[in-house]
């Protein structure tokens, strides 16, 4: 243990601070580099990715009761282990065709305990990592709105064009407030 350690021998919090320093440092020397995680999904023929942090799980279309009166993006509420979860189709929310269902159909749960939200996209395809090197702000500055305002940035990855969306944008979006047909 480094002298420097030893002197902060009495102080947990500084140690702690003081060697995880020290680790982020050696990891920078050793060449690793650092990954952004996301949540890969599908709708069109277009990619995306939402942060980790905003994903709280996947599921599979469940039975939803439909609101009456409700927008057409609004799907209905649907009974998730005793909890009811707001079911949003992203299609229809980022303007693009509606489709039926098919076997790949997915809603990824939005990560927030405020209100419980669902959002179907037509398939997902699980985490993605991307490199500092791989992002392309360009391509979420081009696309059009409402979703340009949802977006958080884009990346190329082997190319694909992944843009970043983000839920929680989404869900402050004042066409979320606008339910009623």
């Amino acid at each position: 243990m480094s002298d420097a350690l030893r002197a902060l021998r009495d102080q947990p919090f500084a140690l702690l601070a003081q060697l995880d320093q020290q680790m982020r440092a050696a990891r920078f020397e050793a060449g690793e580099e650092q990954f952004w995680t996301g949540l890969a999904f599908r709708l069109g023929d277009d990619a995306f990715v939402i942060p980790r942090s905003e994903a709280g799980e996947v599921l599979t279309l469940p039975a939803m009761t439909r609101v009456p009166g409700a927008a057409d993006w609004l799907l209905g509420v649907a009974n998730v282990r005793g909890d009811l979860l707001t079911v949003c189709d992203l299609r229809r929310l980022a303007g693009y065709p509606s489709t039926p269902p098919a076997r790949d159909t997915r809603v990824i749960v939005f990560n927030q305990p405020q209100a419980a939200m669902g959002f179907v996209v037509d398939a997902v395809y699980g985490h993605r990592q991307f490199v500092p090197a791989d992002q392309k702000h360009a391509l979420a500055d081009a696309s059009e709105p409402p979703l340009r305002d949802w977006l958080l940035g884009a990346f190329v990855r082997e190319g694909v064009s992944w843009r970043v969306l983000s839920l929680h944008r989404l869900a402050a979006a004042e066409l979320l407030t606008q339910v009623a047909a």
